[in-house]
């Protein structure tokens, strides 16, 4: 069987392009235009859900400030591709288009592109692609938790009503259903801040490979190596 839900952490993208004696940032490039790739990849094999770790909440504060405005500026530029070419995959495969993340930190202008591509995309059902953003999965919890406190405090939820299910409505990715498979690129066997708590059953493969480097070859391979895997889910 298939997984409905697949996790991406896209690594590797800077050392892909120290490889072709590139400015370090600039693998993003190449990285943006392989994550194009992966999304029609999934759709032709009839995943549902695809959620994307773009650019975490860490990064946004420590990179280097041309680096991060290397980014944000190209994010911008490919959801304003988005929202001008009909062409674009999320419309030839009607992904509807989230963003998660702590995305009020974001510029102002990005924001804007955000809203308009969810909204854009909205009435698209076929498939969903969550694009994590500024994300970070424990400042996740805290922000669910937050706000299940202040539902707490206006009498909307009792504390012991307060279970996993609660919290799992409260997160970012409330909706979809949690990770059945989750790939890392570029030689890290960790998850590194990517939804710790949806993941608590998720299927890991871990690939030498970095991000832009991957082929339809090797996706293939990952979903034969999910269903070779007996899901146990703590049993």
């Amino acid at each position: 069987m298939l997984p409905n839900h697949i996790g991406m952490i896209l690594d590797g993208n800077r050392r892909f392009a120290r490889q072709l004696l590139k400015k370090p940032w600039e693998g993003h490039l190449y990285g943006l235009q392989k994550a194009r790739e992966v999304v029609e990849w999934a759709c032709d094999r009839g995943i549902k859900y695809m959620t994307a770790y773009t650019l975490s909440l860490e990064n946004l504060h420590t990179r280097p400030k041309k680096e991060l405005e290397f980014i944000l500026d190209n994010l911008a530029k490919e959801l304003e591709e988005i929202l001008e070419n009909n062409d674009h995959v999320v419309h030839k495969r009607k992904v509807h288009t989230r963003f998660i993340g702590r995305i009020a930190l974001l510029p102002e202008r990005l924001q804007m592109l955000m809203r308009e591509v969810q909204k854009a995309t909205a009435n698209y059902k076929k498939h969903i692609l969550n694009l994590a953003v500024a994300y970070g999965g424990q400042q996740e919890i805290a922000d669910a938790a937050r706000s299940i406190a202040q539902e707490c405090v206006d009498g909307k939820i009792a504390p012991s009503d307060i279970d996993e299910k609660v919290l799992g409505e409260h997160l970012y990715t409330n909706g979809c259903p949690y990770p059945d498979l989750i790939i890392r690129s570029g030689g890290e066997q960790r998850l590194s801040n990517f939804l710790p708590f949806q993941s608590a059953y998720s299927e890991l493969v871990f690939t030498d490979k970095k991000w832009p480097e991957l082929t339809k070859k090797d996706f293939e391979h990952f979903l034969q190596e999910y269903e070779k895997r007996q899901r146990r889910f703590g049993k």
